[in-house]
């Protein structure tokens, strides 16, 4: 496999496992704290850091970037996801909310196609699909019997966003470097958050401080490996690497919280770790094929 794909799947793990971390401790916060004062908060710590490690020249290239205009429209996308997903959230439960949300990778190996003009390979239709089956045994929406109303749609609206913005990723990361990326992105969440915070700011517990700022420092780390990992390989081959997420879910979520999870769960996750073992062996293949 080529070394720059390799190391971008391992970033990509890598970042939806902080990525996860970062939920689980948002979940931790939102009992006594508000979204959209929590995702002000890590907007502010990540934008931080971007200026100490770039200071001055990086601003200015911000605001000079040649993606700063499709930054700008990503991360509307990328807010109208969290806003679809977040109001979904109250009235569907886990298993449906996540099977539904995990229809992204497969829009994104679709949009792939026509949007990034990438050759999408029989193998990673087939991860995508396989990975996508393994959310819906693990998960098991349709014991619950699903039915299409609002919080349905908005599910599957935030899946269609979120692609959406995954793909415009893959195009801004070919032509801007991380730091930039990360600074613009942080910088826009600090003015849309901004907004309702100043309205109801709800004064935070010294520890729920130190959590929100944790919380921003895992997603600065979370977002470059994203970014580095869409850098360095096909949105289409990263694709399928989402579903990893759902893995450290439920590990998390066992830690934690102390949940458990039912014996499908393991079948599905073997299922998900079966769609990546697909795309790095189809990799090495086509390489060989290749060089033959």
């Amino acid at each position: 496999m080529n070394t720059s794909v390799l190391s971008g799947i391992l970033l990509t793990i890598f970042s939806y496992f902080l990525f996860t971390l970062q939920d689980a401790s948002v979940k931790w916060l939102v009992v006594a704290l508000p979204v959209w004062q929590i995702l002000f908060v890590r907007s502010v710590t990540i934008f931080a850091l971007c200026v100490a490690v770039g200071r001055g020249p990086l601003l200015r290239r911000s605001l000079r970037s040649p993606v700063l205009k499709a930054m700008v429209l990503r991360n509307l996308l990328l807010l109208a996801a969290w806003l679809s997903y977040y109001t979904a959230a109250r009235d569907l439960g886990l298993a449906e909310l996540t099977t539904l949300y995990y229809a992204a990778p497969i829009l994104i190996t679709i949009l792939a196609v026509p949007i990034l003009k990438e050759d999408v390979p029989p193998l990673r239709w087939i991860a995508v699909v396989v990975g996508f089956i393994g959310v819906l045994v693990a998960t098991d929406p349709f014991g619950t019997g699903m039915k299409l109303f609002l919080p349905v749609w908005l599910a599957l609206q935030a899946a269609v966003f979120w692609a959406f913005s995954t793909v415009l990723l893959r195009k801004t990361a070919l032509e801007e470097v991380t730091l930039v990326q990360m600074a613009i992105s942080s910088g826009f969440f600090i003015l849309f958050t901004g907004i309702p915070v100043a309205i109801s700011w709800v004064p935070p517990a010294p520890v729920d401080v130190a959590l929100m700022v944790g919380t921003g420092l895992i997603a600065g780390m979370a977002q470059y490996a994203l970014f580095e990992g869409m850098r360095r390989a096909p949105v289409s081959v990263l694709a399928p690497f989402e579903y990893s997420s759902l893995i450290w879910a439920f590990g998390l979520g066992f830690l934690i919280w102390g949940d458990r999870p039912a014996f499908q769960v393991f079948i599905g996750a073997a299922l998900i770790f079966s769609a990546g073992m697909i795309i790095i062996a189809g990799e090495r293949f086509g390489r060989h094929l290749k060089a033959g």
